[in-house]
């Protein structure tokens, strides 16, 4: 089993933290629970540092930083994974793992199928709530965020052994299908499918929505429409399911050329819950809870407020009877906890909706229907920039299609991988732009942290230098020609001897950290942070590979230790991208 150095030395501290107070050399109430365990920015300083002391010493007075870290130092019990423990100014701890301890990890790392990652002692049940394009709707750039970040959460937190229930939230109900479905008919089935069917929801919706506001015979005929939607007529339910159908034949075509995992069969869309909005609002109203707002049924959970300092209502059902978005996202949260068993909810959704799911995350403790014992987060993310960091459009000013933005991405890759191997045959080129384009979108939107805004620039992303996607498979790609050039088998290496040279090192050190950074990720659902694990890897990886002969090594054991570290720098980043929902490719 892996021993993550970090955990080690964490628990060295407590631990002698702990001695501390029993023999009264430093007396504390107890051991703080702020103690920091970080790498140091000097390689020199050790490889890994605590600030505990620094944290401590504010709870004894008349003490200095120097003198508690020097106890504690004194009091760590002795162990083989370290090599030292230094005492600097102003009070750091600096330990230094031993080699024979960087070599047995990188034993047991190498000889691990999971790459000595364990799975969850205590798995939960996680459900992850992404993409939610609507029906009749092109998928458009505003869809691109919520789909690779949740993608990428759901494939890391099923690695680290969680039970993973995806749902895709589509919109699929509502007054607008009034409007779609009288638009059906007048264009007829058959042709409206047909329409459909080859991707032209955009137009279709569109053709809608014009002849909808001009005239006013078919604005009251959708209206009449809605009301059949919702009490249940059998034509309108065919008409509707028609639309819903044609919508998702055109999402799973796009989720397929992404490459992410949501099918058909995670489709759990807001008609899914409408037979529960009377309850929902039966239920507040028993309980005391609803308040009548200009007409409107409300919750007015504490804390929040307007602009003038006035309660904020969460309106549960309008003045007009129909339902709001709340009443729905609280059917769902009632769903999920009584019906999935959810320990964890994750909902990958837009920075703007930060307030509208605090209020509704508060609504549901309120009720009873979220417990304390089940976690609501709301994984917000930015806005996608253009190169002008104004919000992304196209050239006319609307929206940006999906699938327009995938497509050129995969032909200027096309591009760039031509011009870098133009010996590659025509499906291998083809192949592998498709690996690049898709996965330098997908890199350039997870390696930002999701809560900023970001640029998208084709030209940067598809770049082969830098914190990029193709910088990252490149590297991958090197490391496979490296076994192709020496005609070496991956089984015949074996990191039986610590790794002396810095480059070798800093290398092993780096790719040891990578459970403890899934770990991060699980719980602060921020891919960024793989994908900058990943980027120093590649990083250390060229360091090492330019500095450090691999297939010329001086003796055979150098050569044998150097094709391991290559081999498991490999397999590290093969995972972490194939973690991201990207590609590593054997060859570029």
């Amino acid at each position: 089993m892996v021993v993550s150095a970090e955990v080690l030395l964490q628990e060295s501290i407590i631990e002698a933290l702990r001695q501390c107070m029993n023999d009264g050399s430093l007396p504390l109430s107890a051991v703080p629970d702020d103690i920091v365990i970080e790498k140091p920015k000097n390689p020199s300083h050790g490889d890994w540092s605590t600030n505990a002391a620094l944290r401590i010493v504010k709870h004894l007075p008349g003490r200095t930083p120097m003198d508690i870290a020097q106890t504690v130092v004194a009091h760590i019990p002795e162990h083989t994974a370290f090599s030292s423990m230094e005492v600097v100014p102003p009070g750091f701890i600096n330990a230094r793992l031993s080699e024979e301890f960087i070599a047995a990890q990188l034993q047991e790392m190498y000889n691990s199928p999971r790459l000595g990652v364990p799975e969850a002692d205590d798995p939960l049940t996680v459900v992850v709530d992404y993409s939610a394009p609507n029906v009749a709707k092109e998928m458009h750039v505003g869809h691109l965020r919520s789909t690779i970040i949740g993608d990428a959460l759901t494939r890391i937190l099923t690695f680290l052994g969680h039970t993973v229930i995806r749902e895709n939230h589509i919109g699929d109900w509502g007054t607008p299908f009034g409007m779609l479905i009288e638009h059906l008919i007048d264009v007829g089935d058959a042709e409206g499918l047909e329409e459909l069917s080859v991707g032209e929801l955009g137009a279709f919706y569109r053709q809608a929505r014009t002849t909808f506001e001009g005239n006013p015979a078919f604005q009251e005929r959708s209206r009449r429409r809605v009301v059949l939607l919702q009490s249940g007529d059998p034509a309108t339910l065919k008409l509707w399911r028609t639309l819903v159908d044609a919508s998702l034949d055109a999402f799973e075509t796009i989720y397929s050329e992404l490459g992410v995992l949501l099918t058909r069969e995670d489709v759990a869309g807001e008609s899914q819950y409408n037979d529960g909005l009377a309850q929902v609002v039966s239920d507040l109203r028993s309980w005391n809870l609803l308040v009548e707002s200009d007409g409107a049924q409300c919750v007015f959970p504490p804390g929040f407020f307007n602009r003038d300092g006035s309660p904020l209502p969460l309106i549960i059902q309008k003045s007009d009877g129909g339902y709001g978005y709340a009443a729905t996202d609280l059917a769902t949260i009632r769903d999920r906890v009584d019906r999935l068993h959810a320990d964890r909810m994750l909902y990958v959704v837009g920075m703007p909706q930060s307030q509208h799911f605090a209020m509704v995350f508060a609504v549901a403790s309120m009720a009873g229907w979220l417990p304390s014992s089940v976690e609501a987060t709301h994984v917000a993310f930015g806005h996608m920039l253009g190169t002008d960091h104004k919000m992304f459009k196209s050239r006319s000013g609307n929206t940006f299609q999906l699938q327009r933005l995938i497509d050129e991405a995969v032909d200027r890759a096309r591009t760039a991988v031509v011009e870098r191997n133009p010996e590659l045959g025509r499906e291998e080129c083809e192949s592998i732009a498709r690996m690049v384009g898709i996965g330098a979108m997908k890199y350039a939107d997870l390696s930002n942290d999701r809560t900023r805004d970001y640029v998208f620039d084709l030209d940067r992303m598809l770049s082969f230098e830098g914190n990029t996607a193709p910088y990252l498979q490149y590297a991958h790609a090197r490391i496979r020609s490296v076994f192709r050039k020496g005609n070496v088998s991956p089984a015949d290496t074996v990191p039986s001897l610590p790794a002396h040279a810095p480059a070798e090192r800093a290398l092993a050190l780096h790719i040891l950290s990578l459970e403890s950074v899934l770990a991060d990720v699980a719980r602060s659902c921020r891919p960024h942070t793989l994908c900058t694990y990943l980027y120093e890897l590649s990083s250390l990886f060229t360091a090492f590979y330019e500095q450090c002969p691999i297939l010329k090594a001086a003796t055979p054991d150098e050569r044998a230790v150097r094709l391991a570290l290559a081999h498991l720098t490999g397999r590290v980043l093969h995972e972490g991208l194939g973690l991201l929902g990207i590609a590593a490719p054997d060859q570029m």
